[in-house]
Formats: C-alpha cells, structure tokens, sequence
C-alpha cells in the first residue's frame, strides 16, 4: 500500500486542487516538493544590465515567474508602468495572471495558443513599431531571438530572474521515508541517484511524466512503475488516481 508520496513539483494554491481529493480518496500523504527553485534578481543586479525598462512599449511573458519578477522588479526600482504598456503572453492563462497587478484590457494584452513563441509571433508582427522587452530565466537559450531577429522586431533580451538547483538535503536523505516519488523532469531523478547511489530497482516506486524523464530512471537502472504524458494518460493526475485504485483501492 502506497501512504506517502513526494510529487516533484510546487505545492498546488489552489485548495480545490484534484491532488488533495486524491489524498482523501486514496489515504495518501502528499508531499510537494520541487528540485528547481526560481528567485528574482535584485534591483541592484538587474541595473548591471543596463537595460531601460521604461524604453520599451510592450513586454513579452512566457511564464508566470517573469511576470512575477518583472512587478517586483519595477516596484523595487520605483517605476511606474505606463497604462498603454502592451503585453504579450505564451497563452492565455499567463495573461490572465497579469491582473494579479493591473487591470486587464484586451485592447493591450495579447496571447498564443500552443504555449511557444512562434505561434505569438505573428501577433507581434502586427505590432511591428513596438519596442519589446523580454524577461528571461538566467537559464535560456538562443531561440526567441533568433525569431524575434528573423522578423526584424526590436527586442531587448533581460535576465530577471534566476534558476537554481534544489537538491535533497542532509537531513531528507537521513528521513527518507517516501513509498512512491514523482518526477517531472530528469532532474530529479539525478538528485535521487547522487543522493542515493546504492538504491535499487523496486526500492522505492517510481512515477514520471514524459519519455525524457522515463530514460533518465531507466538509464539509473531503477523502475518506472508510473507514467503520464501519455495519449492513455496526458495528466499525472489521471494517471496516479488509476495507479492508486489498483495499490490502494478508495479510502473514503
């Protein structure tokens, strides 16, 4: 019987979240705990860049963190954003989040449909005489400029935040008491086999979401016992409620 699970990922906000209707049904713990973690930069280090914020006419968000950042950031170095600003977001659930600090108009938000850059473009386009600026994870790669350049955009690229690795500690190595972790990404898994080089298949069960994650428990020589990011079962969350009626049939 599976009691206790750690799930690689934030703990959900939202007390209607599916993941604690689980933890009733199933009598499980949950334990929510990610090996990524995001902080923001500081005004101080954000100035380094030399980047005007105020010089742009349109900001582009593909994700939740760099808008985060990007308010905090403007509060700390007391800016005011001007009320025509225009935002551009992946998708719309991302331009939503944007009236968490001002109000939403359709006439200056913007989004896609798939959650990548190239399906935004061609809204950007129509808006070529904007001034774009893009808030970036200290980790990122080359492709959104090389697009917005192909497209002859004016951009300004800006680290506002930074990525950092969260691994298990001393003490959750010596506490260990996990029946079954979950992995969204392989990063996890690669602190799960530094910190426990000894561990064997079937010590522990092993969920995963997506083939890349899939391999890097199959290359550590472990089992997975658990997938999503499948057609059968494109959610986790699916895929561990049918996972737990079979090893521990409804609770409640």
């Amino acid at each position: 019987m599976i009691k206790k699970i750690l799930i690689s990922q934030p703990k959900p906000s939202s007390e209607n979240s599916p993941y604690f209707t689980l933890e009733k049904e199933y009598g499980v713990e949950l334990i929510f705990r990610p090996f990524i973690k995001v902080e923001g930069l500081t005004g101080k280090e954000f100035r380094q860049q030399k980047v005007s914020i105020l010089s742009h006419t349109a900001v582009v968000f593909t994700s939740r963190h760099a808008i985060d950042f990007f308010f905090q950031l403007a509060k700390e170095l007391r800016l005011t954003i001007p009320e025509d600003m225009k935002y551009f977001c992946v998708t719309e659930t991302i331009s939503l989040y944007i009236q968490k600090y001002v109000q939403y108009r359709k006439r200056k938000v913007f989004f896609g449909t798939t959650g990548h850059i190239d399906d935004l473009i061609p809204q950007m386009v129509k808006h070529k005489n904007e001034k774009y600026l893009v808030p970036l994870s200290s980790v990122h790669n080359d492709d959104i400029s090389k697009m917005l350049a192909a497209k002859n955009l004016q951009f300004t690229e800006c680290v506002m935040y930074r990525t950092l690795s969260d691994s298990f500690t001393e003490d959750e190595i010596q506490h260990f008491d996990y029946d079954m972790l979950i992995f969204s990404t392989p990063t996890g898994v690669k602190y799960l086999t530094e910190a426990f080089p000894d561990m064997k298949e079937g010590q522990v069960k092993i969920g995963v979401f997506g083939p890349a994650t899939a391999k890097a428990v199959k290359d550590a020589h472990l089992n997975v016992d658990l997938m999503a990011g499948t057609p059968e079962y494109p959610s986790m969350i699916n895929a561990l409620r049918d996972y737990l009626e079979t090893e521990n049939g409804k609770q409640t």
